[in-house]
């Protein structure tokens, strides 16, 4: 699984096919300089792993 990220750190596009993902940057017209592409399927692993969910917590939005 590969990750498109913009120059500031924003995921863009997901994809299996790396290909895919720099035609997504060049539809976009992102210039190679503008993007960093990312293989996610060895971070994953070690993401999921370390992650924990607490889905009690609460948001307060004042």
């Amino acid at each position: 699984m590969y990750g498109l990220y913009d120059k500031e750190g924003i995921l863009r596009f997901i994809d299996s096919d790396k290909d895919a993902c720099i035609a997504y940057a060049e539809l976009f017209e992102l210039g190679s300089t503008n993007y960093c592409l990312m293989d996610l399927a060895n971070d994953t692993k070690k993401v999921m792993g370390n992650t924990i969910l607490d889905q009690s917590l609460e948001v307060n939005n004042n």
